[in-house]
């Protein structure tokens, strides 16, 4: 029996109503508190997704996270007989503080729609309720819910997806990070570590009473970078090698004290098949290393937050769901790609429910000039709406409704 299309059901982007959804998103200040003291969170966001989804019909739920984050949740439910997809996207934007447009009046030119957030990721949280709202204009009953999950918090710690996946359950996820129309199905997690060197303290004239903790902090980065050379000779064929890089140090006093303390904060990029457990036995061995040479080396270490990285297989049914809805929309299949960085992704996947990346173009994300490419986030709304057809209506009924 073949697969439900696009035109079985007469799906149509209402592509006025997707531009006033994005240009409403945008007006909004959701900058993220934790990067900006002066954001505001993503409260008011959430509202106002909230009254969109509620006019649309849909159940719809908050999770209170803070005093500023606050997650949104719409449910359309299906027949009760079919497979359920949830849509995730992050309501929260980095600082604005450095743009040189008006992050939050929202520009359509030259085929490009311009502001805070506009690509990363308001976008596509516009095309997600697009998408619904197509599969609602068409009558096209679903035997499986539609769970569409704007959350708080993605660009910092990502504390509204941990909480999510807590509480909701699906068959499969679409996670809506600007992909340029790739469906992204990799990518690198990390490991912040602090690593803590101990000297001892003296008059900078008595260097027979003192130990350098600084210079003893500069035989651990000379380790460092020769890891940073192996690691470089590991690879995945999509994502490439891992790395590691020195972030952050600090130490010492003054300029006449040996300094008694130097710490350095360090990146761990990971790949798929690395754990914490890898990032600890390099630690353990560099260290061990030094101590055996010197006997005034003495460090501590610690490993503060972790990411995991994430993989799928590209035959799981959702990966292959929106490979046959790509293929419909563009009579070419999806170039299969990667993330160098992270995204919630891993928090969904790792909770055991299978997940892909998918989203428009778009440039500056994070920078001074920010903007989501229109055409785009049309195709991706066109793409998202039969996904959601294909994964979510039952063998039994894919002709049901064909108008």
């Amino acid at each position: 029996m073949k697969h439900p299309s696009e035109q079985d059901f007469a799906l149509s982007v209402d592509e006025q109503q997707l531009l006033a959804l994005l240009q409403g998103m945008i007006r909004i200040n959701s900058v993220n508190p934790y990067l900006d003291p002066e954001g505001n969170g993503e409260r008011e966001l959430a509202g106002y997704i909230g009254s969109v989804l509620e006019g649309m019909g849909l159940e719809v739920s908050y999770q209170e996270l803070t005093d500023k984050a606050v997650n949104v949740i719409g449910i359309l439910r299906g027949s009760g007989n079919g497979q359920s997809l949830l849509l995730n996207g992050h309501m929260d934007t980095v600082s604005s503080r450095n743009m040189s447009i008006e992050p939050l009046q929202p520009t359509f030119a030259d085929g490009k729609v311009y502001g805070r957030g506009s690509c990363d990721m308001k976008g596509s949280l516009a095309a997600m309720i697009a998408a619904v709202q197509a599969i609602q204009q068409a009558g096209v009953a679903l035997d499986g819910d539609v769970i569409l999950t704007f959350v708080a918090d993605e660009e910092y710690k990502s504390i509204g997806t941990e909480h999510l996946v807590k509480t909701l359950k699906a068959d499969a996820a679409i996670v809506c990070e600007p992909s340029d129309l790739d469906m992204v199905v990799t990518h690198k997690g990390f490991a912040w570590v602090k690593v803590e060197l101990f000297g001892k303290e003296a008059n900078g004239s008595r260097p027979h009473e003192g130990v350098d903790a600084i210079v003893k902090a500069g035989k651990f980065l000379v380790e460092l970078e020769r890891l940073s050379a192996r690691l470089r000779e590991k690879q995945h064929p999509i994502l490439g090698s891992p790395s590691v890089h020195a972030s952050l140090i600090s130490g010492g006093t003054e300029l006449s004290t040996y300094p008694d303390y130097c710490a350095v904060e360090i990146e761990r990029r990971t790949i798929p098949g690395e754990t914490v457990a890898d990032v600890e036995r390099e630690m353990q061995e560099m260290l061990g290393k030094l101590a055996s040479e010197d006997e005034q080396f003495r460090a501590e270490y610690e490993i503060f937050f972790v990411r995991e990285p994430y993989e799928i297989d590209p035959g799981e049914p959702i990966a292959q769901a929106l490979r046959e809805a790509y293929v419909q929309r563009f009579q070419t299949a999806p170039r299969i790609s990667g993330f160098s960085g992270w995204a919630d992704s891993a928090l969904i996947h790792g909770a055991g429910i299978p997940t892909v990346i998918f989203g428009p173009h778009g440039a500056g994300l994070h920078g001074a000039v920010e903007y989501v490419e229109w055409s785009s986030l049309v195709q991706m709304t066109h793409v998202l709406a039969n996904t959601i057809v294909r994964f979510c209506k039952s063998n039994e009924n894919q002709n049901a409704g064909a108008m």
